[in-house]
């Protein structure tokens, strides 16, 4: 059975809030009708959001890091949050693993985001349903769209490619090579919803600089400015300006 789903590489994510801007933009103009948003200028504002994008500081000073954890519905394999919706409102795809709410079966009840362990569904205050992640279904099935653009609006806006989308069962796809690979894990697998997006963990970037390459701002090396320089003479500093381009 197919199974899409998003693999997200937290080693390149910057949190730049591409993903939660594009989501915002596509969804709200789509199929999922209006996103409420209520003050977004002023104090608290609060509105309602597919994905988020969470950051946090990790490690203990001076090797800290900052981490940023973009998160929406994981289309988990075994989704708490169907068998628990009272009008059967949310459901689980069989041709393509995608979690979905019916908002005309929907009654903003909220068991559904008491069940959900990650804290992904939200209620939409202005028209009283439940929201969340549809991996922007009607957009990766829309024959208006060229076949390149049929992927999820955050796949599409993130500036890194730290958004990965594809069948999470088909062992030759991209998104299980890369889960395969780099060690891709699930989050919080220990409640048993098998969530089908996956995340690839932070690597240590490791640049080997040897010392005769580097060159002091307080005691600059001689260099030979005509290595660098197309038509400058072999004679300068880098502290005296004045010999670049001569």
């Amino acid at each position: 059975m197919t199974q899409l789903a998003l693999v997200i590489d937290l080693n390149v994510c910057v949190g730049c809030q591409a993903c939660v801007t594009s989501c915002k933009s596509w969804n709200t103009s789509g199929s999922a009708g209006a996103l409420a948003d209520f003050r977004p200028y002023d104090e608290n504002p609060t509105g309602t959001f597919f994905n988020r994008v969470q950051t946090f500081e990790v490690g203990e000073f001076p090797a800290t890091q900052t981490v940023h954890l973009p998160k929406s519905c994981l289309h988990c394999e075994d989704p708490p949050c169907v068998p628990v919706c009272p009008t059967g409102a949310s459901y689980k795809r069989k041709e393509d693993g995608i979690v979905l709410i019916d908002y005309d079966k929907c009654i903003g009840c909220g068991y559904c985001a008491w069940a959900c362990p990650y804290g992904v569904r939200e209620l939409d205050e202005e028209r009283q349903v439940m929201t969340k992640c549809t991996l922007c279904v009607d957009r990766i099935y829309s024959d208006a769209l060229p076949v390149t653009d049929r992927r999820p609006a955050c796949v599409m806006a993130c500036p890194t490619n730290a958004r990965l989308f594809g069948d999470v069962h088909d062992p030759a796809s991209e998104v299980s090579t890369a889960i395969r690979e780099r060690g891709g894990y699930q989050l919080m697998p220990e409640w048993g919803t098998q969530p089908s997006n996956h995340y690839l963990p932070r690597r240590k970037t490791v640049i080997n600089i040897r010392d005769d390459e580097l060159v002091r701002a307080d005691s600059p090396q001689l260099i030979d400015i005509a290595a660098l320089v197309p038509g400058a003479k072999p004679r300068s500093t880098l502290d005296d300006a004045s010999n670049f381009g001569s």
